[in-house]
C-alpha cells in the first residue's frame, strides 16, 4: 500500500469511527445534559408572605392586567433547593434561565454569582466550583421603576419574575462557548449561489470555544449539515469554514419552509497513527476498523435555512428574488390569567391561529420572544421582525442597556432564517426629552448592529406623531411607523396619503407599517359603527379598508397588524375594560376570533372557509340590518329563514341588507361551505352594547 493509500484509509477509518459515534450515540466523551429545576420553588412576595410555586411564574398575573396602573413594581424572591447534579472529574455545570424579568440578582450557597439586567433574554453562569451536596438557590428579581433597563414606558405590563425555564446544564470542561452573551458558540450565515442550471447553498460556519488553542490541546471542529431527512449532504473540518451545499432547497416562506440542520463538533482523536515513515511501515500498521477513532467532547447544533432576501422601495419584499409582499401580524407574548408565564403549549397555540389566519410575517413586540417561538417561525417560514424593548422615551442612564440587550439579541438569535431584520427602537419619540443623546445612542446603535450582523438591515418604528422628516427616521436602513389613521385620528383616507406622500418625497427608502389597528370588543356592537365605538363591527370595517389600502400600495416593504391577540396594558383605561388593549383580532383568553380575523383569512389564507358575521349581534332593533359574510371564495349565498336573499359574486366583503323578522336563522353558503347565526328583533338598541369610557384615552 503507497503512503497516499495509507493516508487516504486514515482518513476512512477517522471518519467512519466518527460518524459512527454520531450516528449511533456511541460517542465516548462527554454528553451534554439538561436538568430542568422547575418545581416547588420558595416565592417571597412584596408583602414577605411566602409560598410554593412552579415555574414559569409572575406575581403580576392578576394586578397587571386588571387597570388602575398600580400593578407591583419591585423585588420579589425565589428560592430553591437542589442536589448536586452527577458530573465527572472532566465536565462542568451551568444554570441558565431562559427569562427573568428586569433585573435578576442569582445566589447560589450564600455567594452572589450573577446580575442580570435584561427581562427578556437568556444568560447562564458556571457554577461548578461552587456546588455542595445540597445547594441553596435564590434569585431576587426586579421589575421596579429606574432609569437604566429598558422597558420604562410603555403601552403594556412588564410583569416580574422567573416566567421561563431554569435549567442545569452539565458539558465537558472543554466546550462550545457558553459564556458570551448567552450564545451557543456557533454562528452559521447562508446565503446562495444560484445560476441557470443550479442552486448553490453556500453555508459559513464559524466555531467558537472556551479552549484558547485547539491544535495544542489536540482538538478539532467537525461539522455535518444534514438534509430534512438526516442525511448528509456536506461536511467540514476546521473552526471557520465555508460549505456548499449542491442543488440547495430554499427556505422559502410559509409554503416551504424547508430547514437543514448543521452539526457542530468538538473532536479529539482516540488513537493518534503517526505519520508513516514508509509505506512498507503503514503497511504493517493497525489495519482493524477500530484502529482509528475520535473522542468527541463537544456538540451543539441549530437549523438552518438557505435564503436570500431582500427589501426594495419600489417592489417591496424579495424572498429568493421573487416578490414576497410581508402581511402579517405582531405579538405580544402575554396570556389573560396568567401573564408572560406561558408555556411552549401556549406558543404553539398562538402560531396555529397566526397560521390560520394566513398571515406569513410576525412582528415580535417589543423584545426578545423565547426561542422556542423563533424556533417555530423557522419550523413554519414566518419571516420575522426581532427587536429589543427601547421605547417610548430615551434614558440617558439607559445607554448601556440598549446596546447590551441588542447585543443578547443578536447573538443569541442570528443563526434563525427567519429573522430578516433588527429593530432598533419603537416610537422613541413620544418623549421629546434628551433629543441629541437619543439620536447619538441610535446613530452608534446603528454602527453596533452593522458591526455584529452585516447580512440583515436595520429598521425602526415610529410613533404616529413622528415627522417624516425627523432625523431619526433616517437612522435605519429601512423604516415604518405605528398609524392609527382611522382610530385614534378621524379619516381612514388619511392612510392612503401618508403612504403616497412618503413615497414621492423619499422614493428611495424602503417604508413599512408597523402597526395599525382598532379596538373591537366581541360584546359591543352598534348598526352604525363609528370611531371610538369599540364594536366588533367598527374593528371589522377598519380592517376592510386597511386591506384593500395596502393593496394599492404594494411598495410596502411589511405591514403587521395590531395586535393578533388582546394583551395587557395596566396603565390603560379607554374604554369597556381597563388594563387591556383590545386591538387583537383574538381576545386575550384566545377564545374568540373576532370578525376582523376573518376578513383577514379571507385576503391571506388558502384554506377554504366561509364565515358569517355579527352572531354576536345578536339582538337589533333596525328594521333593515346589514350582515356581512367574508370568505375567499368567489361566490356566497346568503339565506334568511330557509329562504335566500341574494347571491353575490366578489372577493373577501360580501356586504348584504336584511329585513329583519322577529327570529331570523341566517344561514350562508359558498359550494358546500356553511355557517349559520340567529339575530332576533327588538324594539330598542340593548345598552350592554355600548362602549362605557374609561377616564383616559389612551395610556400616553
Amino acid at each position: 500500500m503507497s503512503v497516499e493509500g495509507v493516508r487516504r484509509r486514515k482518513l476512512y477509518l477517522y471518519k467512519k469511527n466518527l460518524d459512527f459515534a454520531i450516528k449511533k450515540g456511541g460517542m465516548q466523551g462527554s454528553m451534554r445534559r439538561v436538568e430542568k429545576i422547575m418545581k416547588d420553588w420558595i416565592f417571597t412576595a412584596a408583602s414577605g408572605k411566602k409560598r410554593s410555586v412552579d415555574l414559569p411564574h409572575t406575581w403580576n398575573a392578576v394586578d397587571g392586567q386588571d387597570g388602575g396602573n398600580d400593578y407591583y413594581r419591585g423585588t420579589c424572591t425565589y428560592e430553591k433547593t437542589f442536589a448536586k447534579p452527577a458530573y465527572g472529574k472532566e465536565e462542568c455545570v451551568y444554570l441558565q434561565f431562559h427569562g427573568v424579568n428586569a433585573c435578576a440578582k442569582v445566589i447560589l450557597n450564600g455567594r452572589e454569582i450573577i446580575t442580570h439586567e435584561n427581562g427578556y433574554s437568556t444568560f447562564r453562569v458556571e457554577i461548578t466550583d461552587w456546588l455542595k451536596d445540597e445547594n441553596k438557590l435564590i434569585v431576587e428579581v426586579d421589575n421596579s421603576v429606574n432609569d437604566r433597563i429598558y422597558p420604562q414606558k410603555a403601552d403594556f405590563t412588564f410583569y416580574g419574575g422567573i416566567y421561563r425555564d431554569v435549567e442545569l446544564l452539565t458539558v465537558a470542561k472543554q466546550h462550545f462557548d457558553l459564556d458570551y452573551y448567552g450564545g451557543q458558540g456557533i454562528k452559521i450565515t447562508a446565503g446562495v449561489n444560484k445560476t441557470e442550471i443550479r442552486t448553490t447553498g453556500i453555508v459559513h460556519a464559524e466555531a467558537f470555544t472556551n479552549v484558547a488553542d485547539l491544535e495544542k490541546e489536540g482538538l478539532g471542529i467537525k461539522w455535518q449539515i444534514l438534509d430534512a431527512e438526516g442525511e448528509t449532504v456536506t461536511e467540514a473540518e476546521g473552526a471557520d469554514r465555508i460549505m456548499e451545499v449542491q442543488n440547495a432547497h430554499l427556505w422559502d416562506g410559509v409554503k416551504d419552509p424547508y430547514l437543514y440542520t448543521v452539526k457542530a463538533y468538538l473532536v479529539k482523536k482516540c488513537v493518534e497513527e503517526e505519520e508513516a515513515k514508509s509505506s512498507e511501515a503503514a503497511l504493517e500498521g493497525n489495519r482493524s476498523d477500530g484502529a482509528t477513532g475520535c473522542e468527541i467532547i463537544d456538540s451543539v447544533q441549530c437549523k438552518c435555512g438557505i435564503r436570500t432576501f431582500f427589501m426594495d422601495p419600489e417592489k417591496g419584499f424579495l424572498l429568493n428574488g421573487r416578490l414576497y409582499p410581508l402581511r402579517g401580524v405582531s405579538r405580544h407574548q402575554d396570556f389573560k390569567g396568567i401573564g408572560n408565564a406561558i408555556d411552549h403549549a401556549l406558543m404553539e397555540q398562538d402560531m396555529e391561529m397566526i397560521r390560520e389566519v394566513g398571515a406569513n410575517t410576525i412582528r415580535l413586540a417589543h423584545y426578545q420572544h423565547d426561542q422556542h417561538f423563533y424556533d417555530l417561525c423557522d419550523a413554519y417560514g414566518m419571516v420575522v421582525w426581532a427587536e429589543i424593548p427601547y421605547i417610548s422615551a430615551h434614558m440617558p442612564g439607559g445607554r448601556e442597556n440598549t446596546f447590551f440587550q441588542m447585543k443578547e439579541l443578536i447573538v443569541q438569535n442570528y443563526n434563525h432564517p427567519c429573522i430578516v431584520t433588527w429593530g432598533l427602537s419603537n416610537e422613541i419619540t413620544i418623549s421629546g426629552k434628551h433629543r441629541k443623546d437619543m439620536l447619538d445612542n441610535h446613530r452608534k446603535l446603528q454602527e453596533f448592529c452593522k458591526a455584529l450582523d452585516p447580512t440583515r438591515p436595520t429598521t425602526l418604528a415610529c410613533y404616529a406623531m413622528c415627522s417624516p422628516f425627523h432625523p431619526v427616521t433616517k437612522i435605519s436602513d429601512i423604516v415604518a411607523w405605528n398609524l392609527y389613521l382611522g382610530w385614534y385620528v378621524p379619516g381612514l383616507f388619511l392612510n392612503d396619503l401618508f403612504m403616497k406622500f412618503y413615497h414621492k418625497i423619499y422614493p428611495n427608502r424602503c417604508l413599512g407599517y408597523s402597526e395599525y389597528g382598532a379596538e373591537g370588543m366581541p360584546n359591543l356592537h352598534s348598526r352604525r359603527p363609528r370611531r371610538g365605538d369599540h364594536t366588533e363591527e367598527y374593528q371589522a370595517k377598519y380592517h376592510e379598508y386597511m386591506l384593500e389600502c395596502f393593496e394599492r400600495h404594494p411598495f410596502l416593504w411589511s405591514t403587521y397588524v395590531w395586535n393578533m391577540f388582546d394583551f395587557a396594558a395596566d396603565a390603560r383605561n379607554q374604554g369597556g375594560e381597563p388594563g387591556m388593549n383590545h386591538k387583537g383580532l383574538v381576545t386575550f383568553d384566545r377564545r374568540i376570533k373576532k370578525d376582523s380575523f376573518y376578513i383577514y383569512k379571507a385576503w391571506w389564507s388558502e384554506e377554504a372557509f366561509v364565515h358569517l358575521c355579527g352572531k354576536r349581534y345578536e339582538y337589533r332593533s333596525e328594521t333593515i340590518s346589514d350582515v356581512t359574510v367574508y370568505s375567499n371564495q368567489r361566490e356566497v349565498s346568503l339565506y334568511q329563514n330557509g329562504k335566500l336573499v341574494e347571491t353575490k359574486i366578489g372577493t373577501h366583503a360580501f356586504h348584504f341588507k336584511v329585513k329583519l323578522e322577529a327570529e331570523n336563522h341566517l344561514e350562508v353558503r359558498a359550494g358546500k361551505l356553511r355557517d349559520q347565526a340567529v339575530i332576533y328583533k327588538t324594539d330598542r338598541p340593548r345598552a350592554e352594547y355600548r362602549v362605557t369610557k374609561g377616564k383616559s384615552q389612551n395610556w400616553v
